[in-house]
């Protein structure tokens, strides 16, 4: 079944993504929307491991090289977000306050948006 998504944002109304969607006929309406949402925090993931991982650094040849670098890079990213996360479970206090992310992408609800800064002035 084809779809033809669109995504209004609540804080800016006249801001409308559109979606074009291709998906099996049992998929509800709500399923579609929940899939489309988590594609900004795998697009976040994907982002945040080409920062700080170097997931888009690779200079190979082959298939084997790429699929050996994509994927240690992404158990490095996998690691580090893990040991980040360690202390607050075990209820460490906060040191300090987290800085701002360089990241252009923010959340909004349930879903992410890509914030584009205007020209400067």
């Amino acid at each position: 079944m084809r779809w033809a998504l669109a995504r209004r944002s609540i804080s800016k109304p006249d801001e409308i993504a559109y979606y074009l969607a291709y998906t099996p006929l049992q998929i509800t309406v709500q399923e579609l929307v929940r899939v489309a949402g988590a594609r900004w925090a795998i697009e976040e993931c994907f982002q945040a491991a080409k920062n700080e991982c170097g997931l888009d650094q690779y200079e190979v040849r082959r298939y084997v090289g790429w699929y050996r670098h994509i994927t240690s890079a992404m158990l490095a990213h996998a690691f580090l977000a893990a040991t980040a996360r360690r202390p607050w479970e075990k209820g460490a206090e906060q040191v300090g306050q987290p800085g701002p992310s360089n990241s252009q992408w923010r959340r909004f609800g349930d879903s992410w948006q890509l914030v584009v800064p205007g020209p400067r002035t």
